[in-house]
């Protein structure tokens, strides 16, 4: 059992990278992909740990692109986290992310709801600040009753204190997983929010630009429609991944190792899927 797409407090999730691959060998994983949202800071302690513990963690990321009205991510696997093309892109996207930050708390203070960024950092632990830390703070500080609650009065979407994330050109996303000796795979693609019937042109147009892989298989997915993404991707001649997106108690309902329809994820996603894709581009898995 494997799983190619999970989070540690590196970004979102609520384990640390460690801890992580402690929960992996609990689960009885093989192998995980640590993707975290726009960096890599927590490959090397993931992967010490999961040396000791006698599981494969491979090293990726999870990038936010640019894309209306729903969400495109572009998950890099089996990277070079060393890479300066991707290190300057992820250096951008931090950069931005913080702009953004610093507008939320304007908000904030602008409607008397004040933001001690003291205590924020210290909610983060030394991880980039998101909304989910501001969603924690909110409820520290009682002014939202739980992370839902904080994010359906202030974050969410539409939400007074939403402020949209500036995120980077598929392409230039595409090529820098490339030049770091990963494979790019659309994650979740439900979440593009598009329908059947537009789905298949837009992602044949993803591969034109360079796109490898398909997660077909994703948590928050129908196992139809993960069997309908299947398809599409052979048809395209995409591989196909499949994932958790495991976040920890962030995300109770899912787990690690388990896909749609909390369906064990068969090592094949691996072997038989990624493995010959990243052979083709970089010396270490051959």
């Amino acid at each position: 059992m494997i799983d190619l797409h999970t989070h540690s407090t590196a970004s979102d999730g609520t384990f640390s990278p460690a801890e992580l691959a402690a929960e992996a060998h609990k689960a009885g994983l093989s192998l995980f992909a640590l993707t975290d949202h726009d960096t890599v800071a927590g490959v090397a302690e993931a992967r010490q740990a999961g040396e000791a513990l006698g599981i494969r963690v491979l090293p990726g990321i999870e990038i936010s692109v640019e894309w209306q009205p729903g969400e495109l991510h572009l998950l890099g696997l089996g990277i070079d986290i060393e890479n300066k093309t991707l290190c300057g892109l992820m250096q951008y996207a931090q950069e931005k992310r913080l702009e953004r930050n610093r507008k939320i708390i304007e908000k904030f203070n602008e409607a008397g709801i004040v933001i001690d960024e003291e205590k924020l950092a210290q909610l983060a632990g030394g991880a980039v600040i998101g909304r989910p830390h501001f969603a924690k703070y909110l409820v520290q500080e009682k002014k939202a009753k739980s992370i839902q609650d904080a994010f359906l009065k202030y974050l969410a979407k539409g939400r007074p204190f939403y402020i949209e994330k500036e995120c980077l050109p598929l392409t230039e996303s595409i090529d820098a997983i490339k030049d770091a000796h990963g494979v790019p795979v659309l994650a979740h693609p439900m979440s593009l929010y598009l329908s059947w019937g537009k789905l298949p042109e837009t992602i044949a147009q993803f591969k034109k630009e360079g796109l490898v892989g398909l997660e077909a298989w994703h948590s928050g997915a129908r196992y139809g429609e993960c069997i309908r993404l299947q398809e599409l991707a052979e048809s395209l001649g995409l591989i196909v991944t499949a994932g958790s997106d495991f976040h920890g108690a962030n995300r109770k309902d899912v787990h690690l190792g388990r896909t749609a329809a909390n369906l064990p994820i068969d090592d094949r996603f691996f072997t038989d899927n990624l493995l010959p894709a990243l052979a083709a581009v970089n010396t270490k898995y051959r």
